[in-house]
């Protein structure tokens, strides 16, 4: 099997070390991390985020230290505007003053064309896009399709923000509710090259979208790299569970491009099916159910996600990945998932102000 390059996009929220609050100091904060890692740091949206961008890599060992570091030198930039990243789908408490969208032409008609699309107060929200390539735009479009019925089970690995506006949303996924109310968010359509071509330029003709890199479907072609990019993941601040996700991704795109060369037929999924997933997902994460990507039945999650090993189990043995995803699995079968951990450390006193802490000390953790 050829063996696949992987990549990984992390959004942080900035936060006050004092109050824990959402804060807007992420221009200085990108000024002095692009002094160490110049474009893999950027900007976002909100002046209270700050995105980081992995190079593409074939090793999961190296893509862990990549994260790791790229993790460290923004902790570090953050340290002198007495502030702190934090990967978490939402901000646990929110800001103090209304956020300011970030300074760029481009971010600020955004702002003005889709002003009742987000709020300043409780509407940031923070993903990790997941990478994998090198695919051409045809490639990319046919993987997507075949990938479609298992990302339900990825974005409930990945749930980790079921905090917002200072209470439990009672999802595990807050951020999977509040991102869809941008345009495009959601499931992408069965198209070929030219059937996308012409898509996305009626989507951006008639002002639905403001330009091709708005396209948010939950699979994607990218618009900067040769690759197709994963979105339906909150940020993780556990970095073991972003390398197992990358891992899954890159396994289970080896083995449907194969399928795909061989000519299988595609699953067909209803769309009802597959939004229903997606809503499963969000609410319950790995606690509850979910719908299998086969025969359409309601199954345990964590059930799910053996169907998904399996289903990659070749691709991983074919990339030396299989001990690190199933020890990471362990794990997250032991201490829970990312929305799990943020509910435990709730629970131990009460505070919100303890969920940021423990995930900020595990953002950085190495």
């Amino acid at each position: 099997m050829k063996i696949l390059t992987m990549g990984v996009e992390e959004e942080f929220v900035l936060v006050d070390r004092s109050s824990r609050a959402a804060v807007g100091r992420a221009p200085r904060v990108i000024a002095a991390a692009a002094e160490v890692l110049g474009e893999q740091v950027q900007k976002e949206f909100f002046n209270a985020q700050v995105e980081t961008t992995s190079r593409p890599t074939a090793s999961c060992r190296d893509l862990r230290e990549e994260l790791v570091w790229l993790r460290g030198v923004v902790t570090e930039a953050a340290r002198t505007e007495n502030c702190l990243p934090v990967a978490s789908g939402t901000s646990v408490i929110p800001p103090e003053a209304p956020l300011t969208v970030t300074d760029t032409d481009r971010y600020q008609r955004m702002a003005r064309r889709f002003a009742t699309r987000f709020s300043p107060v409780d509407g940031l929200v923070c993903g990790c896009h997941l990478h994998v390539g090198t695919l051409d735009r045809d490639r990319a479009l046919a993987l997507s399709r075949r990938m479609a019925p298992w990302l339900p089970v990825l974005q409930a690995l990945m749930s980790n923000s079921p905090f917002a506006r200072r209470r439990d949303t009672g999802f595990d996924s807050w951020r999977s509710v509040e991102y869809a109310s941008w345009p495009t968010v959601g499931p992408a359509p069965d198209l070929d090259e030219a059937g996308y071509l012409s898509h996305v330029a009626e989507l951006v003709r008639t002002g639905t979208l403001m330009d091709r890199r708005m396209l948010y479907w939950h699979a994607r072609p990218s618009e900067h790299v040769p690759t197709l990019e994963i979105r339906v993941g909150d940020a993780n601040a556990d970095v073991g569970t972003v390398v197992m996700l990358a891992a899954l991704v890159r396994a289970l795109a080896t083995v449907l491009l194969a399928e795909e060369a061989e000519g299988r037929p595609v699953p067909r999924v209803p769309l009802r099916r597959l939004l229903l997933a997606h809503e499963l997902a969000a609410w319950h994460g790995l606690s509850g159910y979910g719908i299998d990507p086969c025969t359409g039945r309601e199954r345990p999650a964590v059930d799910l996600v053996e169907g998904l090993l399996r289903r990659t189990r070749p691709a991983l043995d074919a990339a030396g990945d299989t001990e690190r995803v199933l020890r990471q699995w362990d794990r997250l079968q032991t201490h829970g998932g990312g929305a799990t951990r943020q509910r435990t450390a709730f629970r131990r006193h009460g505070r919100l102000t303890d969920v940021v802490d423990s995930l900020a000390r595990l953002t950085v953790a190495s």
